[in-house]
């Protein structure tokens, strides 16, 4: 009986030590991408009704600035302007955690820390952990962030909602010093745009 409690409490340890290993890498990751100073970055996004797009996001704490062939998104921590090109027209809102994690790559870095289990393997060169939302009301139910063993960058975050999944691919990283004004849209910068409040 002492040995099976003792193999028990092994794999216990060994457990929670895989845990925190996977939430070590994480917080490397984030602390990566958190640059105080701002990262810029390529994506390309494909999954179920979203279809296939690809594009620029510059990343500084919880703001961000996206382009894609289709639109510009600027979002500033609160409030997110999308400026659809062909019609010439703004959307503002207050997007949801599953609506930014779909279109900012590295919003993973603000939900992590909460709400999630987390396990990990090694593939290559990478990391991945895979997270899976404790409470089911989640938006974001489960994903798997694929982390650069060397560098500590993720490179891949794919993501389970409602919907079904949606795979990020993420390429050309760099730190780089970014204003805070290229997260707010700036209504000058597009005289003809009509302006439409969602929130």
């Amino acid at each position: 009986m002492k040995r099976i409690i003792s193999i028990l409490t092994l794999a216990l340890v060994c457990a929670v030590s895989y845990a925190q290993t996977a939430r070590q890498v994480l917080d490397k990751a984030a602390e990566t991408v958190s640059n105080k100073q701002g990262v810029t970055a390529k994506f390309s996004i494909s999954g179920a009704n979203i279809g296939n797009t690809s594009g620029t996001i510059s990343v500084k704490g919880n703001k961000f600035h996206a382009s894609t062939p289709l639109a510009t998104i600027w979002f500033d921590g609160k409030t997110q302007w999308t400026y659809m090109k062909n019609n010439d027209e703004v959307n503002v809102s207050n997007p949801t955690e599953a609506q930014l994690q779909a279109i900012n790559p590295y919003n993973f870095i603000n939900l992590y820390r909460n709400g999630f289990s987390y396990t990990m393997t090694t593939k290559g060169a990478n990391y991945e952990v895979h997270l899976t939302a404790t409470n089911k009301k989640r938006s974001v139910q489960e994903m798997y962030i694929t982390v650069n063993k060397s560098t500590y960058v993720p490179t891949n975050v794919k993501m389970r909602q409602s919907s079904g999944w949606t795979t990020i691919k993420i390429s050309n990283f760099k730190a780089t010093k970014l204003s805070d004004s290229m997260f707010r849209f700036n209504s000058k910068d597009y005289p003809h745009a009509e302006v439409i409040d969602l929130r």
